[in-house]
């Protein structure tokens, strides 16, 4: 018994202890009202007077409805005039605190009369407790609407009977901004109850006295620069169309709205809302005449339908310029046919790309060519001893692997230089390869060439009347690769290849799939598709067929990209539905399924036909193909449902025919990709893969940590690749290593490059592990630092379907890297090529010739929902463009003298003298 009584006894002790801080606090309460300052001590007593007046609680026949209002008006005018600190409930509210439930009272009692007099007096009390109601109503009650829609609906029927009140205009912001917030919440709470309760949200009459508040409350909040409110709000009651109609949106504030549009769209989880933002913006940026933002978001949402009409719209010269040469970065394939075309047509034709690169490797004092020694370093990576040894056993003999990987090294530094120390003085390198590494020597041209058409073929040309079918070959592929990204007239690669295509030479039809997938990545040409899908559907069996169908189907994908054409799906779908399961196995089958997951790239649910065309495929590829497709769909969207699918699908434990895991863990870098907050929490998820998976998965975590940052050497993630590259387990570590390369690409960071070093001496005597560190030195150092394969542009806006699809091949070529790169289809590695683009920003005049100005580079800030200019980078640095920019880094002009035609310094940017500039005098 004796417990009991003592928990009894501590149960009494807490509750006496509890009263007496009650009792305390009520005493303190009380001490702080004596404590009134004289000001304070008049106000309450000034507002209990009115309260008595207008309650007339001793019926006094004298107290006319008159006398009243006089009282009323005085309470409404202590309640807007109020001021309070961040901290505390205004004055006026809070002497008003005791006396809500009798306003309240006195509101009913006036509900049933009828006549004006009474019905103003009766809206204005309903003013004043929808105001008392935002601090003292209980929030599920959603008290201040229901007294402001009373209100409402008085002042309209005073209005009808044609007494209308003068208090009726001006009725929502004169009471504050955060009354307007608060009003606004309870909105967007009473749309959704109505619509819970069975309400067509697309019945505007059932929602009609929301919306008329909604009309008064959204122009508010935009022109007060509350637009993130606005939007919300809009959003939340499925309206978003009005802000179309609004005439507060100008020139000042349409950017902000626009922004906050377009950061918001990625939030959406359905496809339509997510359209209707982008839709929403697109005719912003439209009505203010802002063409080029306008182009942005037309192919955000892939709409390549309303850029001819876009572009007849904009009567501004250098404006459509301007829009061409983004059309040329994102690679779309255009042609505008008008009188000007030849001046507009090459800027689409990324003619002059070549150029610029070159005038930006001059001014950076970077056009010497570099061998592959240069990257190497071998000298800093080996040990005294180890040379020395060497050096004893007489000249060194080259070894076919290290020749090809030397090929590799070169093509990708020297790229788009034209010129290099292997292959453009003689063709004596070209017969240190053997066969296919003499195809990939003889290819090699193309990458150094790239771009440069016209001289690339003078040079390529003499190839490809060779007696090797090895170096014919590759000369074909030189062909694919020089055209890759850029419009020619004499459209060279269709010319050439086609006769490769239809001819007997199996190494000949490889290399010309694949060069034409290179040269015409994301121009959807219907006759290359005519080219090509008899490839695919040529049925006799053999390794061989299946190989060259592969290979065509991946060039298709990449021609589609993102373009969801039927018929190149149709036919894939029904090879792979055909093909015998020798065929399905077969390890080049993987590029087969990719070209078909190209096809929808960003896409998302248009894919789920495709999807369950896949699912009835009887071999272990279809679960493979399936989870690639659907990862490629859902690109970039950060759908979390998806994301946890794809978790799903690594939950069963496989030590083999697991390659649908590998996808599944590749898929959540791209679901993620270019998403800040959904890539952070992917990084701790590929954490939880490596501490608790089957090997199959632990695999691919490397490469889709390399998805995730590509071309953007962050350094914990370089750290947990580091780690990983010294792996026991030999695919691990190669797929880590090749990672480094992606991330690092074209940067020259010299962390990476110390790493890499490191490896090649670590693993010296592993000809595989050595290949793979020879070709991440190559993309590290790719184009001596001035490329990137980042497949985001137009300030991380827009995702770049060519770019990504050649990173893609890479990645799911590193999936079985024995059968793929490290064998005989290095030269696959080339596809990277549709992804390389400068990272530079050049300044141009009206005439596209260059103009150098000073502009600041800086780490990228988001602005996104921020009022005023705020600051867009931080920590920036003044140069004299040209100049090169990182991944997050963004650049702003450094004078007023002039402008930019475009929104974001990129590339190539067109400047314009500022009409309005005036020199400062002494200059």
């Amino acid at each position: 018994m004796a417990p009991k009584d003592k928990e009894a006894v501590e149960l009494i002790a807490a509750s006496s202890d509890k009263k007496k801080e009650i009792d305390e606090k009520n005493k303190k309460e009380e001490k702080e009202e004596d404590a009134l300052s004289e000001e304070d001590q008049q106000l309450k007593e000034r507002l209990e007077s009115c309260v008595s007046t207008i309650t007339n609680e001793n019926n006094e026949a004298s107290v006319t409805i008159g006398i009243r209002q006089n009282a009323l008006d005085m309470i409404v005018t202590e309640l807007r005039t109020a001021t309070s600190s961040m901290t505390s409930v205004p004055k006026p509210l809070k002497f008003l605190r005791p006396h809500f439930v009798v306003i309240k009272k006195l509101h009913a009692d006036f509900s049933a009369l009828q006549d004006n007099e009474s019905i103003e007096f009766r809206a204005r009390v309903a003013d004043v407790l929808a105001v008392l109601a935002m601090t003292m109503g209980k929030p599920e009650e959603r008290e201040s609407l229901k007294f402001k829609l009373s209100s409402s609906k008085d002042y309209t029927l005073l209005s009808s009977k044609g007494a209308p009140s003068k208090h009726a205009e001006d009725n929502f912001g004169s009471w504050g901004h955060e009354f307007v917030r608060s009003l606004a919440g309870e909105i967007g709470q009473e749309y959704n109850k109505r619509v819970i309760a069975g309400s067509d949200p697309d019945d505007d009459a059932l929602f009609k006295d929301l919306l008329d508040m909604v009309d008064i409350v959204v122009p508010f909040h935009i022109s007060h620069n509350a637009e993130a409110e606005a939007i919300d709000l809009l959003i939340e009651i499925q309206r978003l169309k009005l802000l179309l109609g609004l005439d507060t949106i100008d020139d000042k504030n349409y950017e902000r709205i626009c922004l906050y549009l377009l950061k918001t769209s990625s939030f959406m989880s359905d496809p339509d809302d997510y359209n209707e933002m982008l839709e929403t913006a697109f005719e912003i940026y439209k009505k203010q005449e802002q063409f080029f933002n306008a182009l942005r978001v037309a192919l955000l949402m892939s709409n390549h339908e309303i850029i001819s009409e876009l572009l007849n719209d904009c009567k501004d010269q250098l404006m459509k310029k301007q829009m061409c040469i983004l059309l040329g970065r994102h690679r779309v394939n255009y042609e505008i046919e008008d009188d000007d075309d030849e001046e507009f047509n090459p800027l689409i034709g990324n003619e002059k790309l070549n150029e610029f690169f070159l005038k930006l490797g001059q001014d950076l004092d970077v056009m010497d060519p570099k061998t592959p020694e240069d990257i190497y370093k071998s000298h800093l990576a080996e040990t005294g001893g180890f040379s020395r040894r060497r050096d004893t056993g007489g000249p060194q003999v080259d070894s076919a692997r290290a020749n090809l990987a030397s090929t590799f090294v070169n093509a990708f530094v020297n790229a788009g230089f034209g010129q290099d120390k292997l292959m453009t003085p003689d063709s004596e390198w070209l017969y240190k390869n053997k066969d296919h590494g003499m195809m990939s020597a003889a290819a090699s041209l193309g990458s150094i060439l790239l771009w440069n058409v016209d001289e690339g073929l003078t040079q390529i040309d003499k190839f490809l009347y060779s007696s090797e079918d090895y170096v014919k070959a590759g000369a074909a592929l030189a062909v694919g690769i020089l055209c890759s990204g850029v419009r020619n007239d004499a459209d060279p690669a269709l010319a050439l290849l086609t006769e490769h295509i239809e001819g007997d030479n199996h190494v000949m039809r490889c290399a010309a799939c694949t060069g034409l997938g290179i040269a015409y990545a994301g121009s959807a040409r219907e006759d290359v598709m005519e080219l090509l899908i008899p490839v695919i559907e040529s049925s006799d069996g053999g390794a061989e067929k299946m190989m060259e169908a592969s290979l065509a189907g991946l060039a298709l994908g990449l021609i589609f990209v993102g373009k969801c054409d039927d018929s190149v799906g149709g036919t894939i779908v029904q090879r792979l539905m055909e093909a015998s399961d020798d065929d399905l196995s077969h390890s080049h089958a993987r590029y087969l399924c990719l070209g078909l997951a190209l096809l929808f790239l960003g896409q998302t649910e248009k894919a789920d036909g495709m999807i369950e065309a896949l699912r009835t495929i009887e071999h272990k590829i279809s679960k493979y193909a399936v989870v690639m497709l659907e990862t490629c769909a859902y690109t970039g969207s950060g759908n979390v449902l998806k994301v946890q699918e794809m978790l799903h699908q690594c939950t069963e434990h496989l030590t083999e025919d697991a390659e649908h895991q590998m996808a599944a863990v590749i898929g959540l870098g791209l679901i993620t990709l270019g998403e800040d907050v959904g890539a952070e929490m992917t990084l701790r998820t590929f954490d939880h893969l490596l501490h608790y998976c089957e090997l199959p998965i632990k695999r691919a975590v490397p490469l889709a940590l390399a998805v995730l940052h590509i071309s953007n050497p962050d350094f914990s993630v370089i750290d947990q690749l580091s780690r990983l590259s010294h792996d026991p387990d030999t695919e691990i570590s190669q797929n880590a290593i090749l990672g480094l390369g992606i991330v690092s690409a074209g940067t020259n960071n010299s962390r990476v490059a110390g790493l890499l070093r490191q490896l090649s001496e670590f693993y010296s005597k592993e000809a595989g592990h050595v290949f793979c560190v020879r070709i991440a030195q190559g993309l590290l150092h790719m184009g001596k630092g001035l490329l990137t394969i980042n497949p985001f542009h137009s300030d991380r806006l827009l995702l770049n379907g060519p770019a990504l699809g050649g990173v893609l091949v890479l990645l799911y070529s590193c999936l079985d890297l024995k059968n793929t790169i490290l064998d005989k289809s290095h030269y696959l590695l080339y596809y990277l090529t549709c992804a390389m683009n400068p990272r530079m920003l050049i300044t141009v005049n009206e005439e596209i010739s260059l103009r150098p100005v000073t502009v600041r580079v800086g780490q990228a800030v988001e602005t996104v929902g921020q009022a005023g200019k705020p600051k867009r980078i931080t920590g920036f640095q003044t140069h004299q463009t040209p100049v090169l920019l990182g991944v997050k880094e963004r650049a702003e002009l450094g004078t007023e003298e002039v402008l930019s035609v475009a929104s974001v310094l990129e590339g190539i940017v067109i400047l314009k003298d500022n009409p309005d500039y005036e020199a400062e005098e002494g200059n």
